[in-house]
């Protein structure tokens, strides 16, 4: 069920590329609410807004915002730019982008033929909150090099969420994020993951991409029903295109449900059971009995991977060194350090490959 609201626009909180935060005043009082420009237009003080409340009224952690569905006294102008792709299709905020794929696209010659990562290593995550944990580990070790974000659909759509992917970009810690099937609002779009990978290595010239859903993974608490199961997909992916996958582990100590305490079964079930093809695991050399039962339980998918043991020296450090908050299921870097060194590891273990 939809939740719908009217409100008026009392005050603009703060702005990142491709969104405004607001103060709304509805009846029954005053919600915070958040408009994505490029599709409603930009709501200003006294402006009346049309609100879908859903998230705001299920508490969600990361999604806990009404969304501006329309400014209708002010409809933004249509759109005149190219683009023939269709993303969130038949939502009533499907948009039109511009594929990097697409005949249109300036880039469609170099992705034409494309067909090879050129061993690129990719970096492969359940959680939106591991990239710049695996982004600290990698630039720990290899300063300098270029690394894409390639966002799966599987969490929020518009890569406008996402403050962390604008400050990334801000710092140059990301040259571009590629938005990829019904995902949107990149620096380049694509129409499915390969041509996401191959538009990361042959129109933004990366040397390392990192894989992972949006914001908000959904999950049940089933095998099988959770969106962090692509991450399987991905690694099948890369190695279709010839790249070098390295796939990172979701680990928890904080955590309060058993089934991600240690090595998540999101983890063992997408790469033990989904991913069909090999990768380097990546498993973070933990202390004491925690770190005994991380590599006992990671042991699980030697079977079909390469298992990796990385040390953690000095990832502690380059982890409180980010440029941006790390935060996973609401808990900071130290409230669940063993998660963020877990990514920052599969960063190492990728930066190891390009020497």
């Amino acid at each position: 069920m939809i939740r719908w609201r009217k409100g008026e626009v009392v005050r603009v909180r703060r702005e990142w590329p491709g969104a405004v935060e607001l103060d709304v005043a509805v009846a029954e009082g005053e919600c915070r609410a958040l408009a994505y420009p490029p599709l409603v237009g930009r709501p200003e003080v006294g402006d009346t807004v049309l609100l879908n409340t859903t998230a705001l009224a299920m508490g969600l952690g990361t999604g806990g915002y009404a969304m501006v569905v329309a400014v209708p006294d002010r409809l933004p102008q249509d759109p005149s730019g190219p683009g023939h792709l269709v993303k969130a299709r038949y939502t009533p905020l499907q948009a039109t982008v511009l594929g990097a794929d697409e005949q249109g696209s300036p880039h469609h010659e170099a992705l034409r033929e494309a067909d090879s990562l050129d061993g690129m290593p990719v970096v492969v995550a359940d959680l939106h909150s591991a990239l710049p944990a695996i982004l600290c580990g990698l630039y720990a070790d290899s300063p300098g090099i270029r690394v894409a974000y390639v966002m799966q659909d599987g969490g929020a759509l518009p890569a406008w969420f996402s403050m962390s992917c604008a400050k990334l970009r801000e710092v140059e810690w990301l040259c571009g994020v590629v938005t990829t099937g019904q995902s949107f609002g990149g620096d380049v779009e694509a129409v499915t993951l390969h041509t996401g990978l191959l538009a990361a290595r042959h129109v933004l010239g990366a040397d390392v991409a990192v894989v992972a859903q949006g914001p908000g993974n959904l999950g049940t608490g089933t095998r099988w029903g959770f969106s962090g199961v692509a991450a399987g997909e991905a690694v099948n992916a890369a190695a279709v295109l010839s790249g070098r996958a390295v796939a990172a582990l979701r680990v928890s100590e904080g955590d309060l449900r058993e089934r991600h305490v240690g090595v998540s079964h999101h983890s063992l079930t997408a790469y033990g059971r989904v991913a069909l093809a090999p990768a380097r695991v990546a498993v973070p050399v933990l202390p004491g009995p925690f770190g005994a039962t991380v590599s006992e339980q990671a042991a699980a998918l030697a079977g079909r991977h390469e298992i990796v043991t990385v040390p953690v020296d000095g990832l502690h450090e380059a982890l409180k060194a980010s440029p941006v908050r790390l935060s996973t299921m609401g808990r900071g870097l130290e409230e669940d350090l063993a998660y963020f060194l877990t990514s920052a590891a599969a960063g190492r273990d990728a930066a190891s490959l390009l020497s």
